[in-house]
């Protein structure tokens, strides 16, 4: 309901929400009280607030949808990614979520995503729960005073975590939770999910298609930092590599940890405004900004505390492993302001490789940098699901595969150019194992891993001798300051050199079979980035 004192622009009725009192632009301590009163949540005992996100703790990415229409259908993807849904039905949905919020009390936010001012996009985002409005006040850049009095958005976000779909079969639903991008009408669905990644999550699916299709902007799953002679760095990784961990070095400054875009003017800029960082096993010792970031303005998701006290237990997994917690990127203490900076100089692939196989550091050519851009492998070890006894290979395109509307070798293509143009070194950094496969042998040390990046920062891998693994083709380097010679070629550190080459070879063949669907539209460049080996190769040729 729209006062003589809102402005127009706040009249929700041209969404079809009516009757609605709504909670503009609330503070975060303004938030967290309502959510605390409510029952909705609690505060540990540093203050900070803690809810649990019900049902789901993750993504539910069977019920992500992009509506399928004369801007998406030749556009996209399609597939077990990007599944279509219809206007019709994508209207239907809409049409019942603004009814559910009618007459509610709800909450509206406006904010925006992309810190370079060029790329910058409005988004207004109205939840029916406090703390769905707290989280997204974290993660999108935050507006002034004078911005918020006019503002209008380019994109909506409706949240409502409460309305579930009774028939979902005749809406095109699988079950009564849905995530659904509609790229006509701008607009970013969710019901039945309190999972807060959906709304961070769904914007930044609306930027991978957005960016490059409209501002030839790279958008791209990754940390970033920069160092005091504005060398930018950029961290690719699936979740476990060590993506946050690596990217906040106190001699260098956070642009972002997670989403960001490199434009065609030479510059990488943040999308958002905060930091949405697992919290499963924290200590200070092993991640000191995350552990103390974690204070009043900051939102833990599904944490346990320990018996009879306010103390968040972070060791406990009980609810789920995701545990999470959201912060404005202000409380990390060294950060770039504002969060953009120039080219990259250096951009780092991390991959936690629990077969003990790939080489913990080695220099890729841009063929080779397009072919594992587009593998995004790491694996998962015993005990991190249900069912995992050994390590299983993992694959997601371009590291963030669940959240690219396009295909894969349209983002590798793209980054292919961008490093060539601006003369960008790639490296790939394995944070796994050594000496065995997981139970055998041992995690690369941290200290050893951060000794690369910083030889590599500081150019001094750049005279030294390299030689050629002999199965992926990666280039090693014979030295590194501060690292011992002997771990630099994987197979040294192999007691059994047969059995090593037998590991390497299966898991040359697991990118080769998972690179399968990709290799239709990939240039030979790209084809040859891949492992030397194919199946009719034997393990006596390499031993």
């Amino acid at each position: 309901m729209n006062t003589s004192q809102e402005p127009l622009t706040r009249d929700l009725e041209k969404y079809g929400i009516t009757n609605a009192t709504v909670n503009w632009n609330l503070t975060p301590e303004d938030l967290q009280k309502r959510t605390v009163e409510a029952g909705m949540g609690t505060e540990t005992e540093n203050g900070t607030l803690a809810v649990n996100t019900g049902k789901f703790t993750g993504r539910s990415p069977q019920d992500r949808f992009l509506v399928e229409d004369d801007y998406t259908k030749d556009k996209v993807w399609w597939g077990r990614i990007n599944k279509p849904i219809s206007p019709d039905n994508f209207d239907k949905l809409q049409d019942r979520v603004v009814d559910y919020l009618s007459g509610k009390e709800i909450y509206a936010r406006d904010g925006y995503v992309c810190a370079d001012p060029k790329y910058r996009m409005n988004v207004r985002t109205i939840t029916e729960y406090p703390w769905s409005n707290f989280f997204v006040n974290s993660m999108f850049l935050r507006l002034t005073e004078e911005e918020k009095e006019n503002f209008e958005e380019e994109w909506l976000v409706l949240c409502a975590p409460g309305y579930v779909e009774p028939n979902p079969d005749s809406v095109g639903l699988r079950q009564g939770n849905f995530s659904i991008l509609n790229f006509t009408k701008k607009v970013a669905l969710v019901g039945g999910s309190a999972y807060t990644g959906e709304m961070k999550k769904g914007i930044f699916s609306a930027l991978n298609l957005i960016l490059p299709v409209e501002k030839n902007v790279l958008p791209m799953h990754c940390s970033a930092n920069v160092g005091e002679k504005d060398d930018t760095a950029v961290f690719f990784g699936l979740s476990g590599t060590g993506k946050t961990t690596l990217s906040a070095d106190p001699e260098r400054k956070l642009i972002g940890d997670d989403e960001h875009g490199w434009t065609s003017e030479n510059t990488i800029f943040n999308f958002e405004g905060g930091c949405y960082a697992k919290v499963i096993d924290l200590t200070e010792e092993k991640e000191p900004d995350i552990f103390r970031a974690i204070k009043p303005g900051a939102l833990l998701e599904n944490i346990v505390y320990k018996e009879g006290t306010r103390e968040v237990d972070y060791e406990n997994s009980s609810i789920t492993q995701n545990t999470r917690v959201s912060y404005p990127i202000e409380h990390i203490e060294n950060i770039q302001q504002p969060s953009y900076a120039d080219n990259p100089t250096n951009i780092f692939f991390l991959t936690c490789d629990a077969f003990g196989v790939l080489p913990p550091v080695s220099k890729l050519t841009p063929g080779q940098a397009a072919y594992h851009f587009i593998s995004g492998y790491t694996a998962k070890v015993a005990g991190t699901e249900a069912g995992i006894n050994e390590p299983v290979p993992s694959f997601s395109a371009c590291f963030g595969e669940p959240f690219m509307p396009l295909h894969p070798t349209v983002y590798a293509e793209m980054l292919s150019k961008k490093m060539t143009e601006a003369g960008v070194n790639v490296w790939l950094l394995n944070t796994g194992w050594s000496g065995g496969a997981y139970g055998v042998g041992s995690r690369i040390k941290l200290k050893y891993t951060r000794a690369m990046i910083t030889a590599i920062l500081e150019g001094k891998l750049d005279g030294v001798s390299y030689k050629e693994h002999p199965i992926f083709g990666l280039s090693m380097p014979e030295e590194c300051p501060n690292v011992p010679d002997e771990i630099l070629d994987p197979m040294n550190t192999w007691d059994d050199k047969g059995a090593y080459v037998s590991k390497a070879i299966h898991l040359a063949h697991s990118f080769h079979l998972n690179f399968d669907k990709f290799a239709s539209q990939a240039s030979e460049e790209i084809l040859n980035g891949g492992p030397l080996i194919d199946t009719h190769h034997t393990l006596e040729e390499h031993i």
